[in-house]
This record gives C-alpha cells, structure tokens and sequence, in this order.
C-alpha cells in the first residue's frame, strides 16, 4: 500500500508541473523555385513559382498565383546565349507559365548536345538567381526491354516490365528513369534516381517500376506495373551528381511527408541567391515495347 501512495504522489507531482505552451511560427519570406531542365535534342524548360508558407491553407487560387511570369530567363551554352520565351497555358481555373525557346528567335535558339555545360540565369523582382549543370554524355544505357507475368499470378492482367542495363566501369554514374504508359505522360518512378556503388562495371537484370503521377493518390494495388495490351516506353538519362543529389533528397522528403517518425532532411538545390529547386540536365535514351494482350 505504502509502495503505490509512493507511486501515485509521484504521478500527481508530474502532472501538477505540467503547463501549456502555445507558440506562433515565423513568418516566413516568400522564395522563387526553379524547376528547370535541358535535354540532348530538346530545348530547355523552366517553370518558375514562388514557395508557400508550411502552415498555409492550400487552395486552386494559392497554387495558381505561386507561377511567377514576367521574369527574365536565359541561358548559355558557352558561346551562344538566348533569352527564353515566356508561355501561357489558359485552364479554366487559372494560368500556367513557363519560359522555353522564343521560336521568332531562331538563329540564337539551342537544343541541349550530349557533353556540354549549360548556365541559366533568372531576373525576377529585383534579383538575380543563377545555376549550372551539364547533359553528361549517353555511358550507361539500356540494353534490351521485356516483360514477365507476375510470379504466382500467372493469368494476371498486370505484367512486370523487366530490363538488362550495362553500367560502365568506374564510380560516377548516375540515372534517373521515367515511363509512359501508351500515350500517357512520362512519369518518373516513386524512387526514379540511382547511383552505380553497388552494380559498377556490370551488366544485371532488374524490374522496372512504372512511373507515378505524384498529383494523384498513391494506387498501391496497380503500383509498379504495365497491363497487358499496353505501349510501354523506359526514358532512362545519365545524369549529373548535382541532379542526383537533388532528386535524392527530393524524393526522401516526399516520402517522408506525414511520418511523424522520419528523420528531417534538406532538399539540395543548385540555384543560387537561397532560392530552392534545380536546374537538371539529361542525358535521355529511349525504349519502347508493345505488350501483347
């Protein structure tokens, strides 16, 4: 009896010390994200919003009025430099805008080319933001695509997408992958960037994960696979460490979001003047693959 009124005074202690904290964040400066790239044979796109507070209500209306226009964006490929074009895109809920070659400009307009380094440079609200990456040349490529029926699932409309990918020797080689189911959009996988410290210098077999519109709900029941009857095309890229470390991060961050118990992590950008985002550069090669019904 002595032992548990000895228990209860402690607990009583304990919860008579307790005391309400409320606390207002921050306010927090609005900042520009840089969402750009340039790929071998495309030309450059970038798309420009500014950053939401972490506590702001999130509306069509906010998310709209988060796209920056009237910036002034360029890039240069070391002798040459363009201006990019500003573009609309009208929705009946709002406007759309990203910057990509001005086809009145012809002479000074550039695809991305295999190998070569590329600087943007952002004019927006009285500042200058700038980054620069590199389309690294086309090393680590795709071998050859197939598909298998699901193991033990044998009459399953679902299909797994299966690839043989040759990596060349030598640490540094980084890849980012998307798909596109029929004439759907690319979509990168839920992890869509890898590094080659484990399968240097070989060649090995591996499945590849269709790729996630992260707009949409996540569909864990069809996750990961084609269906029989489908158009499937794998665009892997070669891609900088930069670009890797970017989308790394990205990626754990998304994954993380509403996990109380994951670890906080920083997304690493390469823009400069403390705006967030990147400016990627892809080395892309392409594999498509008609899945018979």
């Amino acid at each position: 009896m002595h032992k548990w009124l000895i228990i209860s005074c402690f607990i009583f202690s304990i919860l008579s010390c307790e005391k309400d904290i409320s606390f207002a964040p921050d306010a927090t400066t609005s900042k520009l994200v840089v969402d750009a790239q340039i790929e071998n044979n495309q030309a450059p796109m970038v798309v420009l919003t500014t950053s939401m507070g972490y506590f702001a209500t999130l509306d069509s209306a906010m998310l709209y009025n988060s796209f920056v226009h009237n910036a002034i964006c360029s890039i240069s490929d070391g002798t040459k430099t363009q201006q990019l074009k500003e573009f609309k895109i009208a929705l009946n809920t709002g406007n759309l805008y990203y910057y990509s070659n001005d086809p009145t400009t012809a002479s000074t307009n550039f695809n991305g080319i295999l190998g070569k380094k590329y600087l943007l440079t952002i004019q927006y609200n009285n500042q200058t933001y700038s980054a620069s990456t590199t389309i690294p040349l086309l090393t680590k490529t795709i071998d050859s695509i197939w598909w298998e029926p699901l193991k033990n699932y044998p009459d399953s409309p679902q299909v797994s997408l299966m690839t043989k990918v040759t990596d060349p020797p030598g640490l540094g080689n980084y890849i980012r992958y998307f798909t596109k189911q029929n004439k759907g959009q690319y979509f990168p996988g839920f992890n869509s960037v890898f590094d080659d410290q484990i399968i240097d210098g070989k060649t090995y077999s591996v499945q590849i994960d269709r790729g996630v519109d992260r707009n949409l709900p996540f569909d864990r029941k069809n996750y990961g696979y084609f269906f029989k009857g489908d158009t499937a095309t794998v665009k892997l890229c070669n891609i900088t460490k930069e670009t890797y470390d970017f989308w790394r991060t990205w990626e754990f961050a998304f994954s993380s979001i509403g996990n109380p118990f994951s670890a906080p992590g920083k997304v690493i950008g390469n823009i400069n003047n403390d705006a967030l985002g990147a400016f990627c550069g892809y080395a892309a090669q392409y594999k498509t693959l008609i899945i018979p019904k």
